[in-house]
């Protein structure tokens, strides 16, 4: 508890400070009126998920070496050098311990506005309307797959656009993670959802590296005390996967950062998308463009959130590492390059900053032909 002092001292300052400096960019992001060319959906009517889709992958391009997952290949963890395998089982720990306030955690890391990037990243997509589906009508069949879905914040807005908004039933979503304890927090708090939203949606346990293994959600922590299931998803139990060419649009926010190997997620989601697919991510970026701003940002998250973690869920480290990791991701020009090296085509810049590029939204699609 000594701590409190500290923080007592340190929030009214760091509080007032990015409260003022982030207002410039808040008008910039509800005035947003219009959409990019790629902020339009572009995907296509989809066939059901199963094991009969095409297996066929148009254009693929071929996979580098630095895109096929290898266990003991160093990667980062925060500012620590680890191995893939050593960073997915610390990740693991890290949302495990997280799970039942990550709401919370990200209320604290953007002072709430991860719900208006959530709301404005949702309507761009605007689940439930295609207008390339074939036909008159746009409100076609679509098939989504939130990776990294968590506690369902992407997938329920999703169903609620396409179901409510878009007057389209004919949307499912599958809300896939590979954090078992995440995934269960998001089971549980999709039963608040209308019966007709809960039978449009489903739970796969998967590494986004590799989607060719999954299995739907066994609940964490298991009934039984004595078993030994470990709290992330486990290849080996795999009893299921996702075909090649069976995605209409593949949605990642505020996840693929954690990933061991960002490449081979990417050419996963290449892979699942049936081609005219989208694939788009929301993560926390670089206000590099504004230093003043970004310098006040950075003060608040590497001070102010470890210690709101030790004191509010006496988790210092847990905290401390998600600072870190947003630190280490690229910035919105190198992920921008890392979605075409995987294979896809962008419109304009590929990306639209969010609150001075605290957040960026980027958007790819898999080619036609």
């Amino acid at each position: 508890m000594a701590a409190r002092p500290a923080l007592t001292r340190a929030l009214p300052h760091l509080t007032s400070t990015v409260l003022s400096r982030s207002s410039q960019y808040q008008t910039s992001l509800r005035s947003i009126s219009s959409l990019s060319p790629l902020s339009r959906t572009f995907s296509t009517t989809l066939p059901s998920l199963d094991a009969n889709a095409s297996t066929s992958t148009s254009s693929k391009p071929p996979t580098p070496d630095y895109a096929i997952p290898d266990p003991s290949r160093p990667t980062h963890f925060g500012f620590q050098t680890v191995t893939e395998s050593e960073k997915r089982e610390k990740v693991a720990r890290v949302f495990t311990s997280v799970a039942e306030a990550y709401d919370r955690m990200n209320d604290l890391m953007s002072f709430g506005w991860h719900r208006v990037w959530k709301d404005h990243f949702v309507r761009t997509l605007n689940p439930g309307f295609s207008p390339l589906t074939a036909g008159p009508d746009p409100r076609g069949p679509q098939q989504i797959l939130d990776i990294a879905g968590g506690t369902g914040d992407i997938a329920f807005r999703m169903l609620h656009t396409a179901h409510v908004v878009n007057r389209n039933p004919d949307v499912r979503v599958i809300m896939s993670d590979i954090n078992r304890a995440m995934l269960t927090v998001g089971k549980h708090r999709s039963e608040s959802l209308p019966a007709s939203q809960q039978a449009a949606l489903s739970f796969l346990e998967a590494n986004a590296e590799d989607l060719t293994k999954a299995r739907p959600l066994v609940p964490y922590p298991p009934a039984d005390p004595a078993s030994e299931e470990k709290p992330f998803f486990d290849p080996t139990t795999a009893t299921t996967s996702i075909p090649d060419n069976s995605i209409d649009l593949y949605t990642v926010a505020f996840g693929i950062r954690n990933f061991s190997n960002i490449p081979a997620a990417l050419r996963e989601a290449y892979r699942v998308l049936k081609p005219g697919g989208v694939f788009a991510c929301l993560e926390f970026s670089k206000a590099d463009k504004h230093p003043l701003f970004n310098a006040v940002y950075k003060e608040w998250s590497f001070r102010a959130i470890p210690l709101i973690g030790q004191l509010v869920a006496a988790d210092r480290d847990s905290y401390q590492y998600l600072v870190e990791s947003i630190e280490r991701f690229p910035s919105q020009e190198e992920f921008r390059d890392m979605i075409l090296d995987a294979g896809f085509v962008i419109a304009g810049e590929g990306y639209e900053d969010l609150t001075g590029g605290v957040a960026a939204i980027h958007k790819g699609m898999k080619p036609r032909t």
